[in-house]
């Protein structure tokens, strides 16, 4: 039986992925007493005893973790930014061309970030099949609930008097330094990062990635690129969405895929405007979903065992 060890398991992402993991009865949990649970040699005794460690870790700690687990054979997967583009290091998002058979070989898997799966989800393949070029200069803006904004940010919103301002939706990364975008535009093959503007919003749970795009921008028409779409997610928990922007009369909502495990892919507009749009939930494939799907391609198994995706 595969031993799994969550190094983290009282945060957000940590304790989805152990919410899932533990109604799997092909897994057995490994777990340190309250006590020991910030204890470095215990820790690195957990993480040589597993056969999959997931670090749901700030980057800095992650990184020590990544150091306790030199010289096991441990297969890491790292939910925190540490490692999402350090050499060796396999980024965990199966659907794009060519990774899904590298993760299955993989030691070390950087899991990605809830914002940068949006935006890779729908870029990545335009760039890799040439409607877009690697030098467009790109915007995007992220609309998220306050779950991922972990513990501390959950505990402002749902105060008995939350703050004024929490009402209302607020716009950060302000000074276009957000840690997300050096995989954004390296995963995309983007020779300079986009404009980005995430957002986070009075909800739960969901996010809405849109990237605005002129014609001129790219190099076919608006039917090309839902073809694109649909020829590039014929598998995995990735797939595109017909007629989206006949949804709801007219309105996507950002809280769609709250509570799931998959993501959504649409393309609204028309012939000089479109909007290339993706849904998901920032704890689902934009967080823990996204973990467990990588662990089950690591250990041979459908990459939707354990995950919440009721039929379509």
């Amino acid at each position: 039986m595969t031993k799994v060890f969550i190094d983290g398991s009282a945060g957000t992402t940590g304790l989805r992925i152990y919410q899932r993991l533990a109604e799997r009865r092909d897994l057995t949990l490994l777990r340190l007493p309250e006590e020991r649970r910030k204890d470095p040699n215990a820790r690195k005794d957990a993480i040589h005893g597993a056969d999959v460690a997931f670090f749901c870790l700030p980057d800095d700690a992650a990184r020590q973790a990544a150091a306790l687990a030199e010289g096991s054979d441990t297969a890491i997967i790292d939910t925190s930014t540490a490692h999402r583009t350090a050499p060796g290091w396999i980024y965990g998002f199966p659907e794009l061309t060519g990774k899904r058979e590298k993760l299955r070989q993989a030691k070390r898997i950087a899991n990605p970030g809830c914002h940068a799966s949006g935006f890779i989800a729908l870029v990545a393949p335009l760039v890799e099949h040439g409607l877009l070029a690697p030098g467009a200069l790109l915007s995007c803006f992220s609309l998220t609930g306050y779950s991922g904004g972990g513990k501390s940010m959950i505990a402002q919103y749902e105060a008995e008097r939350p703050e004024t301002l929490l009402s209302a939706p607020r716009q950060y990364g302000l000074g276009q330094s957000h840690k997300h975008l050096p995989e954004m535009q390296k995963e995309c093959g983007l020779e300079l990062a986009p404009l980005f503007s995430p957002i986070v919003a009075p909800y739960y749970a969901g996010i809405e990635v849109t990237v605005p795009l002129h014609r001129s921008q790219v190099s076919g028409e608006l039917e090309d690129v839902r073809q694109i779409y649909r020829d590039y997610y014929r598998g995995g928990l990735v797939r595109f969405a017909e007629g989206a922007e006949t949804e709801e009369n007219g309105f996507l909502s950002a809280g769609k895929m709250a509570g799931r495990d998959d993501m959504l892919v649409s393309v609204c507009g028309n012939g000089d405007r479109m909007l290339l749009i993706s849904r998901f939930d920032n704890l689902g494939k934009g967080a823990s979903g996204a973990a467990i799907q990588n662990m089950n391609i690591l250990l041979g198994l459908e990459e939707s065992t354990g995950l919440n995706i009721p039929n379509q």
